[in-house]
C-alpha cells in the first residue's frame, strides 16, 4: 500500500542490503528516519535519489579514528577528518582520546563536542582515555552524552594516556559497565626490545620490535582482568594469529576489531615499498598473520572493522626510523579497499555490512544506527560495485594529504553518502553544510531515556 504522507527523500531502484536480505527496492525517508521499504513509485516525495545500478548499504560506522583536534591541527582536525569520512562513504565515527590535551575529563569531552558542533559532516562520538589520574572517575565519564566509552592504552602511548600495570588496569575495569576499548601491546616488552628498532634503523624492524608476543602478552593480561571483573572489552586492531586463537575462547567477554591495513598490506613487502608510510601500531605483519585475520573475518570471529585513521604529515613520517611516528590515514579509503576485497571474493557484501554497520552498532550499543530498516536513522552508504577507480593522494581530504594506498586500483567505490536523510556526498563532492551530531549509546542512557 502506498503511504499517504509525503516523503522527504526516496532512494529509488537500488539493490538494498537489509537485515532480511539483499533486495531491489525503494527506501522512503521522513524526518531523518527510514519509514518505508518497497515499491514507492506512486508516493509523493520532496526529493529523489535514483539508485538503479547501485547498492544501498547501511551507513558505515568507523569505530576508530584519530582526528587530532585539539593539539594536532597541522595534520588533521574535526572538519577535515569528517569530510574525508563522508567522501569515503562513512556516516559516523568514534574518535580517540590521545589529543593534546587528552580527553580524560568531562571538561575535555565537552570541549570536543563544542568544537564539533557545526563543523563535522558525519555523526561522531568521543572516547574518554583512561589515565592514572582519572581511573576513579571512569564510571561517571563513560555515561556522559557524546562519550563513545573508555579507551585504554596498555602500551604505545605518550604522556598520561598509558595504563600499563595490572593493579591500575584492575582499577579501571572495576568501575563502570560499558565495553572498554583496549590497545593491547605490553609496555614492558616494548621498552626491553626498543633497541632492536634503533639498531636496525629501518621500518622493516617494526614487527620485530613490536612482535607477536608483545601483543599476545597484553591480550592475555587484559582478558584475565576482564574475566575477574566480568567487564566486556573490545580489543582494537588485532594483528596476530595467536591473539585470535585466545580471543576465540573468550567471546562472552571480548569483541574483536581488525583494520583494512592489516588485511591488505603484508610484511616485508610493505616496508620495502612504502618505508615509514607503512608504520603503525601494532605493526603490519607477515602473510601468516594476514591469512589468520582473513580466516577470522570469514568465520565470523571478527566483530568490527575500523580504519584506525591516524594521520601524520609526510615530513613527520619521513623522519628516520624509529623517530618516525606510527599511524596512517584510512577513513576515506576503508570502503573502497573493502569493496575491492568483496570484488575479489574474499568476503561477501553482507559480511562487510555486518563488520562496518550492524557490527559496530551491536558491539557498542549505538542507538538507531546500523540497519536499513524502518525506524532507524536514514544513514546510507550508496556504492557502485562495478566502478573501477584508482586511489590517489590528491583526492584525499585529510589534512596530511597522503595515503599508503596511493596508486592502488580498486573495484567498487562509494558514490553517495546519506546522513539522516540528507545527501552529504555525491559523486565525490560534499553537499550542503556540516550537519553531524553526537552519537547516542543505549548503555549510556538513563533507564527513562532508553525506553523513550
Amino acid at each position: 500500500m502506498t503511504p499517504t504522507l509525503p516523503f522527504d527523500l526516496v532512494v529509488r531502484g537500488g539493490t538494498v542490503v537489509t537485515p532480511g536480505g539483499t533486495v531491489a527496492t525503494d527506501v522512503g525517508i521522513r524526518e531523518g528516519k527510514i519509514v518505508a521499504l518497497g515499491d514507492l513509485g506512486a508516493a509523493t516525495t520532496a526529493a529523489t535519489f535514483e539508485a538503479r545500478g547501485l547498492h544501498v548499504l547501511p551507513g558505515v560506522i568507523d569505530s576508530q579514528v584519530h582526528f587530532r583536534e585539539p593539539g594536532g591541527l597541522h595534520k588533521e582536525d574535526l572538519a577535515t577528518g569528517s569530510t574525508a569520512a563522508v567522501l569515503g562513504g562513512v556516516t559516523a565515527v568514534m574518535e580517540m582520546p590521545n589529543t593534546e590535551p587528552p580527553t580524560t575529563t568531562a571538561a575535555a569531552l565537552t570541549e570536543k563536542l563544542t568544537l564539533a558542533r557545526g563543523r563535522v559532516r558525519c555523526d561522531i562520538a568521543f572516547y574518554v582515555g583512561g589515565a592514572l589520574d582519572n581511573l576513579d572517575d571512569l564510571d561517571d565519564l563513560e555515561r556522559l552524552p557524546g562519550c563513545a566509552g573508555v579507551k585504554i592504552f596498555m602500551g604505545s602511548s605518550t604522556g598520561r594516556l598509558l595504563v600499563e600495570h595490572d593493579e591500575r588496569l584492575a582499577q579501571a575495569l572495576s568501575r563502570g559497565h560499558r565495553r572498554v576499548a583496549i590497545h593491547a601491546e605490553d609496555e614492558l616488552r616494548l621498552r626491553e626490545r626498543r633497541h632492536l628498532a634503533a639498531e636496525a634503523a629501518h621500518p622493516r624492524a617494526h614487527p620485530v620490535w613490536r612482535d607477536a608476543e608483545t601483543a599476545l602478552t597484553a591480550t592475555w593480561r587484559i582478558l584475565a582482568l576482564a574475566r575477574r571483573f566480568g567487564r566486556p572489552i573490545h580489543v582494537l586492531h588485532v594483528s596476530t594469529a595467536e591473539e585470535l586463537e585466545v580471543l576465540a575462547m573468550c567471546k562472552d567477554l571480548a569483541t574483536i576489531e581488525v583494520t583494512p591495513q592489516h588485511l591488505t598490506l603484508e610484511a616485508p613487502d610493505c616496508y620495502e615499498r612504502l618505508g615509514t608510510l607503512a608504520q603503525m601500531n601494532p605493526p603490519i605483519r607477515d602473510g601468516r598473520h594476514r591469512e589468520a585475520l582473513w580466516a577470522a573475518v570469514r568465520s565470523g570471529l571478527v566483530d568490527v572493522l575500523g580504519s584506525d585513521h591516524a594521520p601524520h604529515t609526510a615530513d613527520e613520517k619521513h623522519r628516520p626510523y624509529p623517530q618516525s611516528p606510527s599511524g596512517m590515514p584510512g577513513v576515506q579509503t576503508l570502503v573502497p579497499l573493502m569493496l575491492d576485497h568483496v570484488a575479489a571474493g574474499r568476503l561477501s557484501l553482507e559480511r562487510l555490512v555486518d563488520l562496518t554497520s550492524a557490527g559496530p552498532a551491536r558491539v557498542f550499543g549505538i542507538a538507531g544506527k546500523g540497519r536499513v530498516a524502518p525506524g532507524f536513522d536514514a544513514d546510507l552508504t550508496i556504492v557502485d560495485l562495478a566502478a573501477r577507480r584508482t586511489i590517489r593522494n590528491g583526492e584525499q581530504a585529510t589534512r596530511c594529504g597522503w595515503t599508503p594506498f596511493d596508486g592502488t586500483k580498486v573495484v567498487g567505490w562509494p558514490m553517495a553518502t546519506v546522513l539522516r536523510g540528507k545527501v552529504v556526498m555525491r559523486d565525490g563532492q560534499v553537499v550542503g553544510e556540516p550537519g553531524g551530531r553526537p552519537l547516542r549509546f543505549i548503555d549510556a542512557m538513563p533507564p527513562s531515556a532508553a525506553v523513550e
